[in-house]
């Protein structure tokens, strides 16, 4: 689908200009000559860039743009002004211009902005289609993901969600192992239901057994009355155990013979209570290597491993990092109570060349950070953090992920492969560049993709 652009100037020479220029290189265009009349075809159409001059009559440029600001925020728009004029078209950029284009304009200067501001209106785009068809399958509990890895885990979410199985969610931690499982709740019978969540590794075994069966009055000091346990809250709907790994030996056999038997006693009482749950629970942990050490017991392992879901570590889902850093975007904006910001084409490649080994949780972090800080509607290289754009930081980044237990070679091409993948990314997936970024022939770069199964496009 190519990008629609809408050019507007009452000038009609440089409107017959910008169209066949544009139309040239494939975009579709267009050109109108009043200010009231684009307005209202901006209420009807849809748009993805618009450029529009500053001195007009009617409405100026700075009109326009704020009406497109408040109304489409999400539509890049480009200033042209006569070169007098700067000072006003750099006021327009503090207020949320995209870029600005002083006349007459040099064609490769106004092509190359028109084409960040297409990719950057291409993200958007992307963004708001999945967020309205997640919307409607998941609710709230939104999962972003428009890769091929991630497409596997909404598909797997689908068939395992109105099953009664057990489910384990496997990945490292970041990742967003509880969003799915609330998505497997919402998707099953089960809905309507209550979603208990119980984090394994942040409580001592103790106060855990306590949380999870709850205990009667005077059953131990403090115990000053009656407490239900998250297994009987959760009744009729779904136990989410996080951190599962972290469970002591005692507790495993506890929560073994619960799912053996869907009864337990609360701590320090008789009493038999029967309960209707449906559990999900998540681990960081290599749980097989477990049960082969002795520190998790194979039983219970394959109570909770009916179904598998594994959730891919944020780099091995790279072009769902514009989505999210879209989306986070979005919601921080929401919360701060002021204008979302946008990522630049060339800081958006940093992001998505970066290892992330805090994975989705930490570019959270960075997006709100970039938000928060960030002087102008547009958030750029300067803007991100120096683990982001720092190249030494990044290296680190790279090696800090890999096992401590890998031969030299090994290590090597892991090494490389980063190196290569980061190198396309940042060349906008334009082989030639990438080459010239790693001081390698072209031939050489297409048999590293083939070698380390790089996908040549984004």
């Amino acid at each position: 689908m190519s990008t629609h652009i809408l050019c507007l100037d009452d000038e009609p020479n440089y409107v017959l200009i910008l169209e066949a220029l544009l139309s040239e290189e494939g975009y579709s265009v267009t050109a109108l000559s009043d200010p009231e009349t684009a307005l209202a075809y901006l209420d009807e159409s849809e748009v993805d860039v618009v450029i529009t001059d500053m001195k007009m009559p009617k409405l100026t440029g700075q009109q326009v743009l704020d009406h497109i600001k408040k109304n489409f925020p999400y539509i890049p728009v480009m200033i042209m002004t006569a070169y007098g004029s700067i000072e006003g078209a750099v006021e327009a950029m503090k207020l949320g211009a995209f870029d600005y284009i002083t006349k007459p304009f040099a064609n490769e200067e106004l092509l190359l902005s028109v084409r960040k501001a297409s990719q950057m209106a291409e993200t958007q785009r992307q963004y708001r289609v999945l967020q309205e068809s997640l919307s409607l399958r998941y609710g709230k509990h939104q999962i972003i993901g428009n890769s091929k890895v991630m497409q596997t885990v909404l598909a797997m979410i689908d068939r395992a969600g109105p099953s009664k199985a057990t489910v384990l969610i496997t990945g490292e931690s970041g990742t967003g192992k509880e969003l799915v499982a609330k998505a497997i709740h919402f998707s099953s019978t089960r809905d309507s239901g209550p979603f208990i969540s119980v984090n394994c590794a942040a409580l001592n075994p103790g106060v855990l057994e306590s949380e999870l069966f709850g205990h009667e009055k005077g059953s131990f000091t403090g115990a000053v009355a009656r407490k239900r346990g998250r297994f009987e809250l959760a009744h009729g709907g779904t136990l989410f155990l996080d951190e599962i790994g972290e469970l002591s030996q005692d507790m495993q056999v506890k929560l073994l013979r619960v799912l053996q038997e869907r009864s337990f006693e609360r701590v320090g009482g008789t009493e038999l209570i029967s309960v209707d749950i449906r559990l999900v629970a998540a681990t960081n942990k290599d749980l097989p290597e477990a049960v082969k050490n002795g520190t998790f017991r194979e039983d219970l392992y394959y109570r909770l491993n009916v179904i598998q879901i594994e959730m891919p570590a944020l780099r091995e889902r790279r072009e769902d990092i514009p989505l999210l850093a879209a989306h986070f975007a979005q919601k921080y904006a929401k919360e701060n109570e002021i204008e979302a910001k946008v990522f630049s084409p060339e800081a958006v490649g940093y992001l998505m060349g970066y290892e992330w080994p805090g994975n989705v949780r930490q570019l959270e972090n960075v997006v709100e950070r970039c938000m928060v800080l960030a002087g102008s509607d547009t958030i750029g290289v300067d803007d991100l953090p120096p683990e982001i754009k720092d190249e030494e930081a990044q290296f680190k980044s790279a090696v800090d992920l890999l096992p401590v237990k890998l031969d030299l070679s090994d290590t090597l091409e892991k090494i490389e492969a980063a190196l290569v993948r980061r190198a396309l990314v940042r060349s906008d997936f334009v082989q030639v560049k990438a080459a010239e970024l790693l001081g390698v022939s072209k031939s050489l770069l297409q048999y590293k993709l083939k070698k380390y199964k790089i996908s040549a496009h984004p």
